[in-house]
């Protein structure tokens, strides 16, 4: 204000700008008997460099720092922190007080200078990567709980969230996500770090390994025409829900059950019983997995017709199923015998 300035009956030297005849007023200025402080101020405040200034104004959208008398600078409040991001400028800054600033763009036209305050202090997020790169395990507090998943802290004021999708490998996340609590300490993997948006993504069922890829014969991946034994779960007329190893579930429709139209009846099955199929398709993106007691039968079939001839060479099926009844059964005698020969 001009009374922080001057006083009435204060001698002043100014200069004249402008003489209105027609309204007979003169315009003066003082500032024009001075040094333009905007002058050369690109070179004199270079873009990355680091200067100590006075905050003299707060709003709600950042702080102005005073670099020299006349010559301000805005720090935007989306450049006062790295993490603190909902914060309004008033929490982090006090006028009055000196604050480290790093320049980050000057427009001598426009006389507006664009000031860092978090430039000029540690990032947390580079530190971060560097401690916990993606696929190491972290423990944190649960801080929130959304409709997207868990918010956990991991120090630094950093947060990272665990997506609904990423709790369970077997149940739904808005289920799983009943059971945990906010103040909650939970362990999770790191599956991806974005420095830019400043997102760090976290994964609990990671920490387990993915069911499919131990669900397979001999606790190894589920691979397409691999044979697999399940257990039937849930039995209706349109097939039957079958459960693997780890937990995996896939469902076997009633066209698949069999490779004889007139055995192809859910109802022939029971919960508890044990069945060997073919796996005929795994996404493992989708999660699901494709089962056929039929294309079992018609591959095993197939084999059995490779060993032991075909119709073409004028065997039945019964003699070739006969055949390969057979050389099991001689395999087992043989094997029997060896083991009674070493006892």
């Amino acid at each position: 204000h001009p009374t922080e300035v001057w006083s009435v009956g204060q001698t002043v030297t100014v200069q004249i700008i402008k003489i209105n005849h027609e309204t007979q007023r003169i315009s003066l200025g003082m500032k024009q008997l001075q040094t333009d402080p905007w002058e050369g101020v690109a070179v004199k405040y270079p873009v990355g460099v680091q200067f100590k200034g006075k905050v003299t104004n707060v709003t709600d959208y950042g702080a102005f720092v005073e670099l020299e008398p006349g010559v301000e600078g805005l720090v935007h409040v989306s450049e006062m922190s790295w993490v603190k991001k909902n914060l309004a400028p008033s929490k982090l800054v006090t006028p009055g007080t000196d604050v480290d600033v790093a320049v980050l763009e000057v427009d001598s036209a426009k006389r507006r200078i664009s000031l860092g305050l978090k430039q000029t202090q540690e990032n947390p997020w580079n530190s971060f990567t560097s401690e916990h790169p993606i696929g190491s395990v972290i423990e944190g507090e649960i801080k929130s709980i959304t409709e997207f998943g868990l918010f956990v802290g991991l120090g630094s004021e950093i947060d990272g969230m665990v997506h609904l999708s990423d709790l369970s490998w077997s149940k739904p996340g808005e289920e799983v996500v009943k059971d945990y609590t906010k103040g909650q300490t939970v362990k999770a993997q790191v599956l991806d770090i974005d420095v830019e948006k400043e997102r760090v993504s976290l994964g609990i069922k990671q920490l387990e390994g993915d069911p499919i890829e131990k669900a397979g014969a001999g606790g190894g991946a589920l691979r397409k025409n691999q044979v697999v034994t399940a257990t039937v779960t849930e039995v209706n007329d349109g097939g039957i829900e079958v459960s693997l190893a780890d937990g995996v579930k896939s469902f076997i429709r009633r066209a698949d059950l069999a490779r004889d139209r007139n055995d192809q009846r859910p109802e022939r099955f029971g919960k508890g019983d044990k069945v060997d199929a073919l796996v005929t398709s795994v996404d493992k993106a989708s999660r699901k997995v494709s089962l056929s007691i039929k294309a079992r039968e018609i591959s095993e079939e197939k084999e059995a017709v490779a060993q032991f001839g075909s119709s073409d060479s004028g065997a039945s099926l019964g003699d070739i199923l006969g055949a390969a009844l057979k050389k099991a059964t001689k395999k087992g005698g043989k094997a029997k015998k060896d083991e009674e020969e070493e006892e």
